[in-house]
């Protein structure tokens, strides 16, 4: 129905500045504290959300598009304010953790649907170039209702990506969705921060985060613990002692073994009821660790089939940064 065209979001060279800032703020509901005086600056690329649950993670995002006020603090996308600027969401797609969608539409009438309410000159051609993007063009006539969970993951990323936004809030996007679609999901998230926009992407797991994030947000207790490159800080993390699961042939030769590496501090033997026993170690160095376990498998002629971190959570990284 609309005819007038979706405006070109401006480039870094037009705004000057952060993308995102957020600066000073806090949001109370009445004697609970949610978010206390937080203030970053985000640039084009991707950057990860991360924080325990309650931490303040989804007010966070709920400020940052505008839908909940700040108690105090000032928020701005591209030089603008996100209360009372219509225009502005023109520019900004956002992935919401929570499903508000239509099962009786396909998935490209709900592309459609979500490229009318934009203003998207041709929203056809736009459903149908989201669709592409995220991998939905063989059931983008089947319902809405018939998806997966990992579908309705895609649908949700295409309908915030329909009118080619320069920022993108995401809230859990990798949540229900199988290997092959968590893949190709990070593939995605890592082509739009490389194509220039600004990308924040709330997680909750570390492994998925290391894949696709250059910088981290880490909110704890409502209040921003830790704020930087994400690989410095698991570089730091990993000098750190860590205990490590290793699953082998002839494990109690393998932890003699083991115990004489300058990387391992302890070694034990851990028996679970119906299991074969597996070798508990807690590294000195990890990285040292994972460099040289093979290196003693082989020289022991041993087989490994198992080497996993125990501690390798968001739980280290909020140990870590609050802690230190």
């Amino acid at each position: 129905m609309a005819t007038s065209a979706a405006p070109t979001a401006p480039t870094s060279t037009e705004h000057q500045g952060p993308t995102i800032q957020v600066t000073q703020v806090s949001k109370f509901y009445g004697d609970v504290v949610a978010v206390s005086d937080i203030t970053f600056s985000l640039a084009p690329g991707v950057t990860a959300l991360l924080g325990p649950n309650g931490a303040g993670k989804s007010t966070m995002l709920e400020m940052l598009t505008g839908l909940l006020r700040p108690s105090a603090g000032k928020i701005e996308i591209l030089g603008r304010s996100v209360r009372g600027d219509r225009d502005l969401y023109r520019y900004v797609g956002l992935v919401p953790e929570q499903e508000h969608m239509y099962p009786f539409l396909t998935g490209r009438e709900f592309l459609y649907l979500n490229a009318v309410m934009q203003e998207v000159s041709d929203p056809e051609a736009a459903a149908q170039r989201s669709l592409e993007t995220v991998e939905l063009t063989e059931d983008g006539d089947r319902k809405l209702g018939g998806y997966s969970k990992g579908m309705r993951q895609r649908a949700k990323i295409g309908a915030a990506l329909v009118h080619d936004p320069q920022v993108l809030l995401m809230d859990e996007p990798l949540s229900g969705t199988d290997p092959l679609q968590r893949l190709r999901t990070i593939e995605l998230i890592q082509r739009l921060g490389d194509q220039g926009r600004t990308v924040l992407v709330s997680s909750h797991v570390l492994d998925e985060v290391e894949r696709f994030a250059d910088r981290i947000l880490v909110i704890v207790n409502g209040k921003l613990a830790a704020a930087g490159d994400f690989r410095a800080i698991r570089e730091r993390m990993d000098e750190q002692a860590s205990k490590i699961r290793v699953r082998s042939t002839e494990p109690r030769r393998f932890a003699s073994a083991l115990i004489q590496d300058d990387s391992v501090a302890a070694v034990s033997i851990v028996t679970d009821e119906g299991a074969e026993p597996s070798i508990r170690v807690e590294a000195s160095n990890v990285r040292a660790f994972y460099r040289s376990v093979a290196a003693v498998a082989a020289r022991e002629d041993i087989t490994l089939y198992e080497v996993a971190a125990l501690d390798d959570s968001l739980t280290s990284v909020f140990t870590y940064v609050v802690g230190r």
